[in-house]
């Protein structure tokens, strides 16, 4: 058994096993865990209560003794399910919350199989701190790009044609698991904070800092997550380039990226129901009906001139100038990919 120890995120990279696993309970597992790590947990969240309560309640010696039966019976049944086809050569990576009893009693019944076993020093807590320093106790190096624009310029897909142009871009909302609005959920719902800010680290740290990031205007919060500190105050200060396009084409389009909300009709009455303490009676009856009646172009039109743009024209008028503005006149595919082109060849290191 090999103690491995993380001294930056760029070491997940480099690791020389072939699985990590996390040994912690489903709960833990779900809130956050080392990217790419599979769960294979020696207490269930059950059992892991258990045990927590006997260690108060009854004694320490006696929650070791039943948890440690507990642990043996769980990796036996991992043994001989999840582990079973894996052959001499399988060099694994295992961890728990500290790097103590949970991942220490796993790692030597698999050390005692023959696998070269690696463990991580520090266990869990070591990789979040890593990841707390890069997210809230240090600057970010990274030369940010924002993409600005009322709702329905095709922000978002314009990000995604820009890394296909080759360019470094940074999709907040991706990460996020929504699409930034009352309208924005999407299916599976959004991962916990600490797992956002996991796949954010993640996703900075092979981007060169010298080179431009474009990254979609956002507030500080993406549906129920909140953007860490030293991301925000980046995007604040970044330089912005301003997308505009004519009504019509922002309502097609929106019509095209919400068509999940344009089959679910309940749903789409319940989310405009939600805006009735910023519009009239009248107007949210108005859009109601149109949804109904499946008006799609109207309603979004309606929703775009009457609730969204007067937001972000007062938001827009708390920022910086952008730097450059890029009108269209439509938001397909074609547009979108040629308009990424010459912004990435504008904005290139250097420019």
């Amino acid at each position: 058994m090999t103690p491995c120890t993380l001294t930056a995120l760029s070491d997940l990279a480099t690791l020389d096993v072939d699985t990590i696993i996390d040994v912690r309970a489903p709960m833990e597992f779900a809130e956050d865990h080392l990217p790419g790590a599979i769960n294979l947990p020696v207490l269930s969240d059950a059992q892991r209560a258990e045990v927590g309560t006997i260690y108060k309640q009854v004694s320490p010696f006696d929650a070791r003794k039943i948890g440690g039966a507990l642990v043996a019976q769980n990796t036996g049944r991992h043994l001989q399910t999840a582990l079973a086809d894996k052959g001499g050569s399988w060099q694994p990576l295992v961890y728990c919350w500290r790097g103590g009893q949970r991942s220490g009693a796993f790692s030597t019944i698999l050390d005692q199989v023959g696998w070269r076993v690696q463990l991580l020093r520090g266990g869990y807590r070591s990789y979040r701190r890593l990841v707390v320093a890069a997210l809230y106790d240090t600057p970010m190096p990274h030369r940010l790009m924002l993409i600005e624009g009322g709702t329905g310029t095709a922000k978002t897909r314009l990000l995604h044609h820009l890394a296909k142009a080759g360019a470094q871009v940074l999709d907040l909302e991706g990460l996020a698991q929504h699409r930034g609005s009352l309208f924005g959920a999407v299916d599976g719902g959004q991962p916990h904070q600490k797992m956002f800010e996991s796949r954010l680290a993640q996703a900075l740290t092979p981007l060169d800092p010298a080179q431009v990031t474009w990254v979609e205007a956002e507030s500080s919060k993406i549906g129920n997550i909140t953007l860490p500190p030293a991301l925000w105050a980046a995007m604040r200060a970044a330089q912005r380039v301003e997308i505009a396009a004519p009504l019509a084409a922002r309502a097609d389009f929106l019509c095209r990226a919400y068509d999940d909300l344009t089959t679910d009709p309940a749903l789409l009455d319940d989310r405009i129901d939600r805006l009735r303490p910023y519009h009239s009676a009248e107007t949210i009856a108005a859009w109601q009906t149109q949804a109904r009646a499946g008006d799609w172009a109207m309603l979004a039109e309606g929703l775009i001139g009457q609730h969204y743009d007067p937001r972000y024209a007062k938001a827009a008028s708390r920022n910086p100038a952008p730097i450059e503005r890029l009108t269209l006149d439509t938001l397909d595919d074609t547009s979108l990919a040629e308009a990424a082109a010459a912004l990435n060849t504008r904005f290139t290191s250097g420019a």
